[in-house]
């Protein structure tokens, strides 16, 4: 066998500075050589000091290599303390027993073969055919735990054919880590790696996993040739069994199947005083709309699926959950002429959301220098009368003047009657007031402002405009525009009013249970109304036509507010009570006065309207006059036969003209259509000899066809 070159040239160093210890200190003292030997054996015990200190593997050897420096120290330290050559010739003996020891234990050439080839004097295993190189990285000094993944990653395989760059532990914990993975072959991408693969070396299920891409930082590599591993079973079980708020919301409402997938909780407050929790939450990407599923939602965060205590408001990609201990809408607020009193804007308060915030609507539109019509929407005893009493008592402190007409009398519309300028209960009144607001709209164009005696369009505030604003409400307005007699009358005349009435201080204020087509509103009146109104809706009978109702009111249908039928809190299980065969719990609370109001930008927010207390005397909310019409006005509408007591029955030719007798002498009355006139102009019975008269609707087309039988 051959011996290595680092062996040989090891033993000729050790063999030729034997001598030179044991001859130095004994004929030349003072020569520069102990002074060198000895600084080297300083150098030597520092050296195993150090690595004996460092908890690093590898000490052992480290203290080997320093050994021949230390040693050659000490005898020449021996050697220059002992008289002459020592007895026995110690010096010598010493030297040749360095030389001797160094020459056997070599740590220099020992300690340098682990990382180069091996000696040539090691017997070279014999093997059939080249093994396959190992896509291991060789040693880097990597620490303990690092290794140790190494060794588990290498007996799995190396899962995805990647290699450990390093392990951290995670602070606190015992089993929880996370790994740097990098592709084997430099320049490959990572494929086909998932969490099962990085589980399985663990022992830890693949829930327990999590992947990551890797950013470049200084220093480090990143991009698809590197991904992290989060195994995380510890605080995945403390999470399991006692999540936080961010966990609960990322895991069960944040997830894709969650009540609202994608989300993010930003915080969780509670108020105490008022007995609502607040979940603030946003998308956790800004350009993504909230999908909510407010039940999923109230499960996922283990709160009662009740409509009445849990709501959700959404802002952009932020949105609020409210969750109330009691039902925050049953609450009454009590109306009082400080709030209903509008400001320089012509807001004023109209009522509360669930969030103890003011909501206010207008009695004109300042923005748009202009009077505010309005739409109210609900079933009965859904609160539309309510409504109505504050809307009017807010017009009315703004000095302005009121009509109601009703299809029907009730005492909540005849108490208001004695607060504003004109009130009646069937479609002949509704139709005579719409008739008479409308002929306000020719009065007025010609009315001279003092100032210039030149006509004006209205000002909302001004103090030279020689009229008031004119409020023009239809109660069931729907139903009276079905009326077999008037109904044609209170359609056309009403939504001209809408269209035209705004140029002459006049708003138009129609109520009931349906904002579409088929049951009275034409799309131009609709529009008109949505417009230049804050719509109000009530209880439809159902969530979802309350929800069609109000989306029927809006330019871009945003989420809608659930009203339910009534407040109901869950009591117990219903499963629990079916199989006792108990009666489910009756406590359900009214929600008459909740309504949804559609604001400005088109956002519809649930409301609780305020409190007007027919059972007392309202002259607390109305002013202490009645607003009225100026002298110049009535005497305008007395010449054109439209101003007297509305009650009184039709008089001749006032809507049609008189019947004529036909060749039988039998009285027969034909309806024409149109109206809107006084005095039989546009009129509206003819003979059945005037049948050639144009058809230009189908409501004219049906009254031709009727007309018929007696042809």
């Amino acid at each position: 066998m051959t011996t290595p070159r680092s062996v040989a040239l090891e033993r000729l160093a050790y063999t030729l500075a034997a001598p030179v210890l044991a001859v130095a200190p004994n004929v030349y003292p003072d020569s520069p050589v102990n002074q060198v030997v000895q600084l080297a054996g300083a150098a030597g015990i520092g050296g195993i000091f150090l690595a004996a200190r460092s908890d690093e593997p590898g000490a052992g050897r480290k203290i080997l290599r320093w050994s021949p420096l230390v040693l050659a120290a000490a005898v020449d330290v021996a050697a220059g303390h002992t008289p002459g050559w020592g007895p026995w010739w110690l010096d010598g003996l010493l030297a040749a027993g360095w030389a001797a020891a160094g020459s056997f234990v070599l740590p220099f050439s020992r300690h340098t073969r682990r990382r180069h080839r091996p000696a040539a004097a090691a017997p070279q295993p014999q093997v059939a055919e080249a093994a396959e190189p190992s896509p291991a990285v060789p040693d880097d000094g990597a620490d303990l735990l690092t290794r140790e993944v190494r060794l588990m990653w290498e007996n799995a395989g190396m899962p995805g054919r990647t290699h450990v760059v390093k392990a951290t532990r995670h602070p606190g914990m015992r089993h929880d880590m996370t790994i740097l993975l990098r592709a084997s072959e430099p320049g490959r991408p990572i494929t086909g790696l998932s969490e099962a693969a990085v589980a399985a070396p663990f022992a830890v299920p693949s829930s327990d996993v999590v992947l990551a891409e890797v950013a470049i930082q200084p220093g480090r590599q990143g991009g698809p040739g590197w991904m992290e591993a989060h195994i995380t079973p510890d605080a995945n079980q403390r999470r399991r069994q006692a999540p936080t708020d961010q966990e609960r919301w990322t895991d069960k409402v944040g997830s894709p199947k969650g009540g609202a997938p994608g989300s993010v909780l930003v915080h969780k407050t509670r108020d105490d005083e008022r007995g609502v929790t607040f979940y603030r939450a946003k998308m956790a990407d800004s350009t993504e709309t909230p999908r909510i599923d407010l039940a999923k939602v109230c499960r996922a965060l283990k709160l009662p699926e009740d409509d009445s205590c849990v709501f959700v408001l959404i802002d952009g990609a932020e949105f609020l959950i409210s969750a109330f201990d009691e039902p925050p809408l049953s609450q009454i607020f009590s109306a009082t002429r400080e709030l209903l009193t509008p400001d320089a804007k012509g807001m004023y308060v109209c009522g509360f959301t669930i969030t103890g915030q003011p909501v206010k609507t207008m009695v004109y539109q300042h923005d748009k220098n202009a009077p505010a019509h309005g739409l109210t929407l609900g079933v009965s005893r859904s609160g539309k009368t309510q409504f109505f009493a504050i809307h009017m008592a807010a017009q009315s402190l703004d000095g302005q003047v009121v009509w109601l007409g009703t299809v029907r009398k009730d005492e909540k519309t005849t108490v208001l009657g004695r607060y504003i300028d004109r009130q009646g209960s069937n479609a002949l009144w509704m139709a005579r007031s719409l008739r008479a607001a409308k002929a306000l709209c020719e009065i007025r164009a010609d009315m001279p402002w003092p100032h210039d005696g030149q006509p004006h369009d209205y000002k909302p505030g001004d103090p030279r405009c020689p009229y008031r604003q004119l409020n023009v409400y239809g109660d069931e307005f729907m139903t009276a525009a079905q009326d077999a007699d008037f109904g044609e009358f209170i359609q056309k005349d009403g939504e001209d009013l809408t269209v035209t009435g705004l140029k002459y201080g006049i708003g138009f204020n129609p109520a009931g249970q349906s904002p579409f087509a088929h049951n009275g509103f034409s799309t131009e009146m609709k529009d008109n109304l949505r417009q230049n109104s804050r719509p109000v809706i009530f209880n439809m009978g159902s969530p979802g036509a309350t929800r069609k109702a109000a989306e029927g009111t809006m330019e871009n249908a945003y989420d809608v507010p659930t009203i339910p039928a009534r407040y109901s809190r869950s009591e117990g299980s219903a499963i629990e009570r079916a199989m006792r065969g108990e009666a489910d719990p009756e406590n359900g609370v009214s929600t008459g006065g909740v309504a949804v109001i559609v604001l400005d930008n088109g956002r519809a927010v649930l409301m609780r309207s305020l409190y007007a207390d027919f059972d007392t005397d309202l002259s607390e909310l109305f002013p202490d006059e009645v607003n009225r019409l100026t002298d110049h006005e009535i005497a305008e509408l007395e010449k054109r036969g439209l101003w007297f007591d509305w009650n009184e029955p039709v008089r001749p030719g006032e809507f049609w003209p008189e019947p004529d007798e036909d060749d039988d002498g039998d009285s027969r009355s034909r309806r024409r259509s149109g109206g809107g006139g006084g005095g039989g102009r546009g009129g509206g019975k003819r003979s059945s000899t005037s049948r050639s008269e144009q058809v230009t609707s189908p409501r004219q087309a049906l009254e031709a066809i009727k007309s018929l039988n007696n042809a």
